[in-house]
């Protein structure tokens, strides 16, 4: 008996070690089932339009982080095709920039507070690619950020093909301070197959999952300030191209890219 006991408290650290959790930590997860939104992308041509807006330009300063794109609403960098959002980045010349992508939103069109939010997605790979699935608070407009909130269900590296980030950023834990952590996808890569990204989110935690293992949980006593994350939020998607956190493309970094979405969907 006690020989059983050892080895399930040896399994038991094991799995925790696998999760990236400290065996002190206690580990909130929640079903949420009744599925709320969902975008299967099956119909060819543009985003839907009842669900997803498109930002468009360069904003404020790349964005807020010196990208290098150009965001544009053209089927050339975004449409849904055969099953799939396609999301292209390209090399050419446009606007004055020297590179086109695109950048969709469900601000006032779908917002929610607390939920499984999950989309399955197959990214690209080469050095200056910054995909991501993310979220706002639906007051960005107001509170601006970071306090308004952001939760980054997922971004990546097109130079680091096995690893991907979740983060929350908000007031006093922003940018370089943010509290983030990163998942390493075993005996695989990102970009030769999909996977699904998502987050289970609730008034006192928020839990990361790639393929449904949880890799992460944010709580309040995790962040450095005010905790931000008990109103809606909007859902993003895009790839930007350069920046300050992956840096310019280089020689060896092929265009066009792209990241295809499968699908995205909200449960409660």
């Amino acid at each position: 008996m006690k020989k059983n006991k050892i080895n399930l408290l040896l399994s038991i650290c094991v799995f925790s070690m696998m999760l990236g959790c400290s065996s002190d930590e206690k580990q909130t997860v929640v079903t949420k089932t009744q599925l709320v939104m969902s975008d299967e992308f099956n119909v060819d041509g543009a985003p839907n339009p009842i669900l997803w807006s498109y930002d468009i330009g360069t904003g404020n300063n790349g964005w807020g982080n010196s990208e290098l794109q150009y965001y544009t609403n053209r089927p050339e960098n975004i449409k849904v095709e055969n099953g799939f959002l396609k999301i292209t980045a390209r090399r050419e010349q446009y606007m004055g920039k020297s590179y086109t992508s695109a950048r969709i939103l469900t601000k006032g069109k779908f917002e929610t507070k607390y939920g499984r939010l999950e989309s399955r997605i197959k990214l690209p790979r080469g050095k200056g690619l910054w995909p991501a699935f993310w979220m706002l608070g639906s007051n960005s407009d107001t509170a601006i950020w970071p306090q308004c909130g952001e939760i980054d269900i997922m971004e990546y590296l097109g130079s680091s093909p096995t690893k991907v980030f979740g983060t929350v950023h908000g007031p006093g834990y922003s940018a370089g301070n943010a509290i983030t952590k990163t998942y390493t996808l075993p005996n695989s890569r990102f970009d030769t197959d999909f996977h699904v990204f998502g987050v289970e989110w609730d008034e006192n935690y928020i839990n990361f999952y790639v393929d449904n293992v949880l890799y992460n949980q944010i709580t309040p006593s995790d962040v450095t300030g005010d905790w931000v994350f008990n109103n809606p939020f909007y859902m993003i998607l895009n790839m930007a191209v350069g920046g300050n956190y992956p840096g310019a493309p280089n020689s060896e970094t092929p265009f066009p890219q792209e990241m295809l979405v499968d699908y995205v969907r909200v449960y409660q």
